[in-house]
């Protein structure tokens, strides 16, 4: 039965679809006809393609990209679990780009309505004490757009050197020594505390030229914070946080004692874009 030939017009009625769809899948190359008439132009169809026609069609109607499309149907028909896999993994990046996108209507909402104490006021703000850390930094000047693939790889490298410092014993965190926009270029510094300050120094020495490291000791702060989500810390956004940590601290008369900063306690990549990943923070006395 999958071997019958079925005209299109017999195809589209058991694939629920139209001719002028098929036609289009065919133009997209999603979906070829069997067989094409040299002299009519004809197309026709095998009657085993028919579920293939319908994932085409409804995985359509996700916005899927043409190309993840043919991915998905390519896969599917040699393992169905690879084709699950590959839905899975466009899914999560359409829910991580709605909850994105959600947040910054949230943030523009706000704006644009003028209840900026209304949105500060969904934010939880708090204190905590940090104690003196020793700190294997990298430096750099960047706009807003380079800025998340900077702390990556910067944090990336500074990892793999806190093992050579003793280990790591604190979140790693950036601060912001200016402001870091489309059109400022901080600069920003990737910080990891690490457990061995010799060995840290003996680092930097070794590194410091090429990967633009240093080696600080940052004596104890009070932070005022407050968490976020993965979709929070996009630009422009995580800056309606930072406004409600500084609302916050001119409430409560604290003053200002050293440049804003963003810690990252969890795991990036595992977290979902509603998980809390980041403390905004500001040190005050």
């Amino acid at each position: 039965m999958n071997d019958e030939l079925l005209t299109i017009g017999a195809f589209a009625a058991r694939a629920r679809l139209s001719a002028k769809a098929l036609r289009l899948y065919d133009r997209l190359g999603l979906l070829a006809p069997a067989h094409v008439d040299e002299t009519t132009g004809y197309r026709y169809y095998r009657a085993g393609q028919v579920e293939r026609a319908r994932t085409v069609a409804l995985l359509r109607r996700l916005d899927m990209p043409l190309a993840a499309i043919a991915e998905v149907v390519d896969a599917l028909e040699s393992d169905g679990g690879a084709a699950a896999d590959r839905l899975d993994a466009y899914w999560a990046d359409v829910e991580a780009r709605i909850a994105r996108q959600r947040t910054l209507a949230a943030y523009l909402r706000g704006r644009m309505s003028g209840r900026s104490s209304e949105m500060y006021g969904k934010f939880a703000i708090d204190t905590v004490d940090v104690p003196e850390q020793v700190l294997i930094t990298m430096t750099r000047h960047t706009l807003a757009d380079e800025l998340p693939a900077w702390i990556g790889s910067s944090l990336d490298r500074l990892e793999a050197a806190a093992r050579d410092c003793g280990g790591a014993v604190a979140a790693p965190f950036v601060v912001y020594h200016s402001e870091v926009s489309m059109e400022s270029d901080g600069p920003a510094e990737s910080c990891i505390p690490v457990a061995d300050e010799a060995a840290a120094r003996a680092w930097a020495a070794a590194h410091g030229r090429t990967w633009e490291t240093k080696v600080r000791v940052e004596p104890p702060r009070r932070l005022a914070r407050t968490r976020i989500t993965k979709a929070q810390v996009a630009h422009p956004q995580i800056l309606a946080a930072f406004e409600a940590v500084e609302e916050w601290i001119r409430a409560q008369g604290l003053r200002y004692d050293g440049p804003c900063r963003e810690v990252y306690f969890a795991d990036w990549d595992a977290a979902g874009p509603d998980d809390v990943v980041c403390d905004v923070a500001f040190p005050v006395r």
